[in-house]
């Protein structure tokens, strides 16, 4: 079966990603809520540096893909993805959906979840706004502490709703990694399948225990803030990863570093899109990960997620 990925300059057939996939980045944003611009990467003053990078990362890793996980109220622009794409030759996947309830547009408001569902299933069929560009993931739904607040329910029983109707699937934002079970519970119980389903920010939530029962579930698991050495160290992040690979669950592991600041940006001293590859995959390497675990991981687990296909397809 011929599996495709949904990208901002059109369909992309999974057998063309011969490298690896960031499964969970920021290409542009704006999440500024103290007036001072930091977490900003603006289509224009930031899109050289992040263009220099997508280049150089697939010229020396063979970068070929980012799941831009950006959505309505964080300042998506779909149009600048497709520049930064096509400029790059990187494959770029747009996604919709909210974030977590401090950074809620008004939409979302009192809006019941058939009018939420619509919302997204107009994006997914018709593109984002005027620009053609249909999304191919949705994401990064958002929660924050153990249990998601009634708003944060109704986006995520939305979402999992648009995901089911629309084909596609779902990464989350656990803020901190707290309520990932939770989350994993409403979108289950609203009928997406858990293999459809990335449970978000996991490497900052230190209980291997719930990374197991994650994987058991089916669903995917996101070490996705690999370098964010304010939040935790990547020590701590290699020891969780193995944590999960040695209890059988590398078919169910995602990386990234969700650059989510310009000062992350390796223009500006930060660690950039390519901390994964340039530290931390060398350190995973030296601890007994093989190159057919670190493509696992990298490649197929991404690609795997994004389109449902089995194990054997990819």
């Amino acid at each position: 079966m011929q599996h495709h990925l949904r990208t901002v300059t059109g369909p992309l057939s999974v057998s063309e990603v011969r490298g690896p996939v960031l499964a969970h980045e920021h290409l542009v944003l704006d999440l500024d809520r103290a007036g001072d611009g930091a977490a900003v990467l603006d289509p224009e003053a930031h899109a050289p540096a992040v263009a220099g990078e997508l280049s150089a990362l697939r010229d020396e890793f063979g970068l070929s893909a980012v799941v831009e996980l950006t959505c309505r109220g964080m300042g998506r622009d779909a149009r600048a993805l497709a520049r930064l794409s096509a400029g790059t030759d990187v494959a770029v996947v747009a996604a919709t959906g909210w974030y977590y309830e401090p950074f809620h547009p008004a939409e979302v408001g009192d809006s019941d979840t058939g009018r939420l569902t619509e919302t997204l299933l107009e994006e997914i069929e018709a593109g984002i706004g005027t620009t053609g560009v249909r999304p191919g993931v949705i994401g990064e739904i958002g929660s924050h502490g153990d249990l998601p607040s009634p708003a944060e329910t109704r986006v995520l029983i939305a979402s999992a709703r648009a995901a089911c109707a629309g084909g596609l699937s779902l990464a989350t934002h656990a803020q901190l990694g707290r309520g990932g079970l939770a989350q994993l519970d409403i979108l289950t119980g609203a009928g997406l399948a858990p293999h459809r389903i990335s449970v978000g920010h996991q490497d900052l939530l230190d209980d291997p225990a719930v990374h197991r029962a994650l994987a058991a579930e089916g669903a995917y698991v996101a070490f996705d803030t690999v370098g964010k050495a304010s939040y935790q160290s990547d020590g701590t992040r290699l020891r969780l990863l193995l944590d999960l690979l040695d209890a059988g669950h590398a078919d169910r592991a995602l990386l990234s570093c969700d650059i989510s600041r310009h000062g992350y940006l390796a223009a500006e001293g930060g660690q950039g899109y390519g901390h994964l590859f340039r530290s931390f995959l060398p350190k995973a390497r030296a601890a007994g990960v093989d190159d057919d675990l670190v493509d696992l991981i990298t490649r197929r687990n991404p690609l795997r997620f994004l389109t449902g296909a089995d194990v054997e397809e990819i």
